[in-house]
């Protein structure tokens, strides 16, 4: 038997290319997913999954990295996703849900989640960063995916703005911290809010910077125990398997 012919994904395709090789091989229904605030010490995890239109009807200007649009230009983005996608979720995963069981963990489980909790059943996933396993349909784990993969781009966007706003209405409740600005990243501001005023429950104790700011006595069971195991992470950073865009990438055998 023949191995089906390579598939070559160009750089010049832009963020489009990927999908579009995808659906060539047949792949009509391709899913993004990609998360917001890994590496926050507040607030929570939310994973957003989107599925475009496959062709010219997928196509939104402007698709990229969240983190590298303005707030403006994000909402924006962000009506016209909701409002074209084939289908779209969203998973929000509190704070102390990732002290309980870590940060990567509820990482994959988010987008195993937001996948499954699409409208639609996807024929192919692709993923920013790290592959996730127990998938009921074939991925890819693509390096800044959320820069090379509109579906990816779009979920980006969706996880990002979802998780805005939810700090914003955390500000309200918690105004010392200035939630609204810095969006539970370790700012300076925030740093000298945590060693002034301590955390609050929209903290996540099982980060160093805040366990610091807190008496051992006063920690989750669950986090005093990772810290007497040394375990406390410092920036919720996981080892990722990597398919590293760059020059034109060649795939045999398509996509698997």
């Amino acid at each position: 038997m023949l191995a089906p012919p390579r598939t070559i994904v160009h750089r010049e395709g832009g963020v489009y290319a990927l999908e579009r090789a995808l659906q060539r091989r047949g792949f009509e229904l391709v899913a993004g997913a990609d998360e917001a605030g890994r590496g926050a010490c507040a607030g929570p995890l939310v994973v957003g999954a989107v599925v475009l239109p496959p062709g010219k009807r997928g196509e939104i200007d402007g698709l990229t990295d969240s983190k590298l649009l303005t707030a403006a230009t994000r909402e924006r983005l962000y009506t016209e996703v909701v409002a074209r996608a084939v289908a779209w979720s969203v998973v929000v995963i509190e704070p102390g849900e990732v002290d309980r069981t870590g940060l990567h963990v509820c990482n994959l489980a988010g987008m195993r989640r937001a996948l499954a909790s699409l409208s639609v059943v996807p024929q192919y996933v692709l993923t920013d960063g790290f592959p996730v396993p127990g998938l009921a349909a074939p991925g890819l784990a693509v390096w800044k995916g959320d820069q090379v993969a509109a579906c990816v781009a779009a979920a980006s966007i969706v996880a990002k703005v979802t998780r805005d706003r939810i700090m914003v209405d955390l500000h309200s409740r918690w105004p010392v911290y200035g939630f609204d600005e810095h969006k539970g990243y370790a700012t300076p501001e925030h740093s000298a809010a945590l060693k002034s005023h301590g955390p609050c429950s929209e903290h996540r104790f099982s980060y160093a910077n805040v366990a610091a700011c807190t008496d051992a006595a006063e920690l989750p069971p669950a986090v005093r125990r990772r810290v007497r195991g040394g375990t406390v992470a410092v920036a919720g950073v996981a080892a990722r398997t990597q398919l590293v865009l760059g020059e034109n990438v060649g795939m045999e055998g398509g996509f698997s």
